[in-house]
């Protein structure tokens, strides 16, 4: 394991045993997260983005297991520790930021209480008076103003936005090595957007903290990552440094979703689209999975299956005939 990565990821399989058959959700990923970056996973609804993080986590539920790979944090295989091990990696050393704060905040405990649990698991030796402290003190860290008062709030009197930030809090209070932020901007406002982007941005900086954030949002992890793989059906798709990917993106893949960022000065009547859908992932085509939606695709794409390809610094496609282009994503 290199000594500037935290996390690294290494062919990693998580499948899901249905009546119908086998569907790989995750299908041989290689990632790596280095120390003190972010690091953005982006594609469409569907492709596996959200089960590799859980498969992180440990927290794929059956019928879905990961079957074959390494997951390594700080030298330990993740996928071959036992249930009370990963109890205690996760929520302390690894934290995850799930989807919907209203969905994932019980909604008859209070706030205060939920972000104190971790604490109470992994620092036992804490009094009650330190935890509440530690919590206060890290609803400052987010930003949540009048921290005592909020500590004995429910989830529902709240606005999205704080719960947003509850939600970074219970994730951040124990200063966890790698934060894993799935969707932490969804339904919320283009102000309080802006808001928890920055916001992560400080933690990464202020407390070294590793951050991997999942998004279909393009213009999102383009504010925020140093680095971007793009995920399809899968696979990974392409991955490179952040400039290089949105001003040189050379898969087909890639550059349809650069090009279905709506932006000034184009017509509004004209939003560009990429045509088909997501394969199902019982019934994957033979060669390359992007193939029935490429406008580039050639008789061997249907075949074969395309090796990821180093195009020089650190930029990697899994394009037979990658052309790199230049966009005008600003």
């Amino acid at each position: 394991m290199s000594n500037e990565n935290l996390l690294e990821i290494h062919r990693l399989e998580t499948v899901f045993f249905t009546e119908n058959g086998k569907a790989a959700a995750v299908n041989g990923v290689d990632m790596d997260i280095p120390e003190g970056k972010i690091v953005g996973l982006v594609g469409e609804s569907g492709c596996g983005k959200s089960v590799l993080a859980r498969s992180v986590m440990g927290l794929v539920r059956k019928p879905g297991r990961v079957v074959s790979g390494q997951i390594l944090f700080g030298g330990r295989d993740l996928v071959r520790l036992s249930r009370k091990e990963l109890c205690k990696i996760r929520g302390n050393d690894i934290s995850m930021i799930f989807q919907e704060p209203m969905t994932s905040l019980n909604p008859v405990l209070r706030v205060g209480s939920q972000v104190a649990e971790a604490l109470r698991i992994h620092h036992p030796e804490m009094t009650k008076a330190r935890i509440r402290q530690e919590v206060c003190d890290m609803f400052r860290a987010v930003g949540i103003s009048e921290p005592e008062r909020r500590y004995r709030s429910y989830p529902h009197e709240l606005s999205g936005g704080l719960r947003q930030r509850v939600m970074i809090a219970m994730a951040m209070i124990c200063r966890p090595r790698l934060l894993i932020a799935d969707e932490p901007t969804t339904a919320l406002d283009v102000t309080i957007e802006a808001q928890i982007l920055r916001l992560m941005k400080s933690l990464c900086a202020d407390y070294g903290t590793s951050i991997l954030i999942i998004s279909h949002n393009l213009g999102v992890v383009a504010q925020i990552a140093d680095e971007v793989y793009v995920m399809y059906a899968g696979r990974i798709m392409e991955h490179a440094p952040v400039y290089e990917l949105y001003d040189h993106p050379a898969h087909p893949y890639t550059r349809g979703l650069l090009s279905s960022i709506p932006r000034i000065g184009r017509n509004p009547e004209y939003l560009h689209t990429i045509p088909g859908v997501v394969p199902n992932l019982l019934h994957l085509p033979e060669g390359c999975l992007f193939c029935g939606r490429c406008p580039a695709q050639a008789d061997r794409c249907t075949h074969e299956v395309p090796p990821l390809r180093d195009l020089g610094g650190k930029h990697m496609c899994r394009c037979f005939s990658p052309q790199v282009h230049e966009s005008d994503v600003g």
